[in-house]
């Protein structure tokens, strides 16, 4: 039985796409395509799909908190040091988690290139040569 990882304080999502990728190159390289492969590659990109999503809305929520600390510093001039410090920690919290959904884009426009790669060769074992006549 495989050993469980240690994520209790969270999945490493880099590390863990660097791992799914590695596996997919070694099995496509030692045992060429297969359906079991597509299948656990589409129900990966699809846990991908969902945590891209999740960090999406968590964009767009801390997006509206940070305009709304910036309306509140200049439409309430009283509160600008609470609001300045709020609009300086939204920034810099907006500024991790664009860099982090900017990983997640671009790693799911990888992992539909991986998909679509899979799929070609399965259809190359699938189909018999044709002679050209």
């Amino acid at each position: 039985m495989k050993e469980m990882p240690s994520d209790r304080f969270g999945v490493r999502m880099r590390q863990f796409c660097k791992e799914h990728e590695a596996y997919v190159a070694r099995e496509l390289a030692e045992k060429g395509a297969s359906q079991r492969l597509l299948k656990i590659h589409l129900e990966k990109l699809r846990w991908l799909q969902h945590e891209r999503l999740i960090h999406l809305l968590v964009v767009i929520m801390t997006v509206l908190g940070e305009l709304f600390s910036i309306l509140l510093l200049l439409d309430h001039p009283e509160t600008n040091p609470a609001a300045a410090f709020l609009a300086l920690v939204l920034g810099v919290l907006l500024g991790f988690y664009f860099v982090h959904y900017f990983f997640l884009e671009n790693t799911t426009q990888h992992w539909y290139r991986i998909a679509e790669t899979i799929m070609e060769r399965l259809d190359e074992t699938a189909q018999p040569l044709r002679k050209e006549g």
